[in-house]
């Protein structure tokens, strides 16, 4: 027998051993625990599966709760792997540093009235969180959530501050959270009175494509009114109400039918290396914070990941200096599917993770958890360590997107999201001015919000959307806007300013196509006037999603969402 081989064969009865003791895992994972003020229903979690995917709970009706938590990326974003405007410059406030952080793009930052303000690290595209997105899947175990643990337990109601759920609540606490942050949903100065207006007069998913058939069939084209009346027995859309229906769809969001869980039920299912990597992970302690069936000890460490002080973590949230630094432990499940790793995103591999843990971590402080030591692994016990925290822990169903992971097509997914394409002219500095326009160019949207920005401060700007492109030299007509502004800043490229454009609720600009630009006067590029590239976009109505109906789901218990057998 190779020396491979007899190790696997010491693990794993070192395992069956483990697996007998109190305290380990011998059970399959059940469904996520309900709040008896709270108890899970069909009508409840379909109610919150609209609200978590439709994007038109944002300010600028173009990020849902979803957009950040994808199933096929084990609920995380996978954005922060593709998009440049999902990095954070960090601490610094300066890109390309050391401790700039790989998020999730929100929003930009929007005032009341949909028009788009200067940030200060971001101008006028999107905002970036300032941590990596955690995990929707499996949330439900938790008593309290956010990498920092302000989403507690207790869950107040954010309007009349009310506690509506003195335990088990922290799912609902975390729901109500990001629909009121200017930075990843909302508008400056935003209130949750002002998501309800929204909610209430949106259509359900009116901008989502493809949505499951099942919940096609419990929609039918009604309003959210209707659909609040069928989950809690009146029409009234209430914040908390909202934080519940969102929370109860969430509690079907788990994984268990992982060859993980199999293996706990007694099952041969994991390869001689992942056996092996399952004892590397026992002999050095990494089931004390992942432990359990969950894979999570839900508590909060520091790990040397970057300096406490750089993001103080659970300390914002209690006060006490010996939880600076700290972050809540997250499950492993669906590791392999949610790169990059670390609060901060730093890690693209979960290699890169396994080789931070055997060095010990790569900063100290006083409160740095003591087993996060120098491992001193072999690299066949790295290996061995990073193949069981791949596939053994990974719900093939998630990555298929399978029920009950299955989802609408978000918008920013669709297609129909404006595109920016061609040359402009420059102006002053040579810098050509840039346009934005990324809201859904919908039948009857009343804020469809195009701006400009790298321009010449204090200019008059005038934005002309047309049914031809307009050109390079600014035309006296627009079918579709015709608006003059002056431009907000002061010098070359410090210019930006945005128009607010209601469409008309005429079925009859469904599939018309329109190309826009901006024209800005500034005589510094040689000509009079700086213009930004074309961009275009074509106007589609509001999806109904009433038009499908299929028997069989409308009465149907939550047994099909919490079925945990294969």
């Amino acid at each position: 027998m190779s020396r491979f081989h007899l190790r696997s064969t010491i693990f794993a009865a070192l395992l069956l051993t483990l697996a007998l003791l109190p305290g380990h895992v011998t059970a399959q994972l059940g469904p996520p625990p309900e709040p008896a003020g709270n108890p899970l229903t069909t009508a409840k979690a379909n109610l919150g599966k609209a609200l978590f995917w439709d994007e038109q709970t944002s300010s600028t009706r173009t990020v849902a709760c979803g957009t950040c938590h994808i199933p096929a990326t084990g609920g995380d974003d996978p954005r922060s792997l593709t998009d440049p405007l999902a990095l954070h410059p960090g601490p610094d406030g300066l890109f390309g540093g050391a401790d700039d952080v790989v998020a999730s793009p929100g929003v930009p930052l929007t005032d009341a009235t949909g028009k788009y303000l200067s940030s200060p690290t971001f101008g006028l595209t999107e905002q970036a969180t300032g941590r990596r997105t955690i995990s929707s899947i499996n949330a439900g175990y938790s008593s309290s959530l956010f990498w920092d643990g302000r989403a507690e337990d207790e869950f107040v109601d954010p309007v009349t501050m009310a506690v509506i759920l003195p335990s088990g609540g922290a799912l609902e606490s975390q729901a109500v959270g990001p629909l009121v942050s200017d930075v990843e949903m909302g508008h400056a100065g935003i209130v949750f009175t002002d998501v309800l207006a929204r909610i209430a007069v949106s259509k359900p998913l009116a901008v989502a494509l493809d949505a499951p058939a099942e919940l096609l069939d419990w929609l039918r084209g009604r309003s959210y009114a209707e659909l609040f009346e069928e989950a809690f027995g009146t029409p009234e859309i209430t914040a908390a109400r909202v934080g519940m229906a969102i929370a109860s769809y969430e509690r079907t969001q788990f994984t268990n039918q992982t060859p993980f869980d199999e293996f706990i039920l007694g099952g041969d299912v994991l390869t001689p290396q992942e056996l092996a990597g399952r004892g590397v992970f026992v002999a050095n302690s990494c089931d004390r914070c992942h432990e359990l069936e969950i894979m999570s000890d839900h508590d909060f460490h520091y790990t040397g990941v970057r300096p406490p002080d750089d993001d103080i973590g659970r300390m914002e949230v209690t006060g006490l200096e010996d939880d600076k630094g700290k972050m809540r432990t997250p499950s492993l499940r669906n590791l392999e599917l949610r790169a990059p790793y670390m609060h901060n995103g730093r890690f693209d591999t979960i290699e890169d993770v396994v080789e931070f843990y055997n060095r010990g971590g790569d900063f100290d402080a006083r409160n740095k958890d003591p087993f996060v030591r120098p491992l001193m692994l072999t690299q066949q016990e790295k290996d061995d360590l990073a193949a069981f925290l791949k596939r053994p822990l990974t719900d093939p169903r998630l990555a298929g997107e399978e029920p009950p992971f299955h989802r609408p097509t978000l918008y920013t997914e669709s297609g129909r999201v404006p595109v920016i394409e061609g040359a402009g002219l420059p102006g002053t500095g040579a810098i050509v001015p840039q346009p934005v326009a990324l809201e859904p160019p919908m039948v009857g949207n009343p804020g469809f919000t195009v701006a400009v920005y790298d321009a010449l401060g204090g200019a008059d700007a005038l934005l002309v959307i047309d049914d031809v492109d307009p050109g390079l030299t600014s035309p006296i007509s627009g079918d579709f806007a015709f608006e003059s502004i002056v431009l907000e800043g002061a010098g070359a490229g410090a210019g930006f300013g945005s128009v607010n454009i209601a469409i008309a609720n005429d079925p009859a600009l469904a599939g018309t196509e329109w190309f826009g630009r901006w024209y800005v006067t500034d005589a510094g590029g040689g000509g009079t006037e700086a213009v930004t590239p074309v961009f275009r976009f074509t106007v589609f109505e509001q999806i109904d999603h009433g038009d499908i109906f299929i028997d069989g789901f409308e009465s149907g218990d939550v047994g099909a969402w919490t079925s945990s057998s294969p």
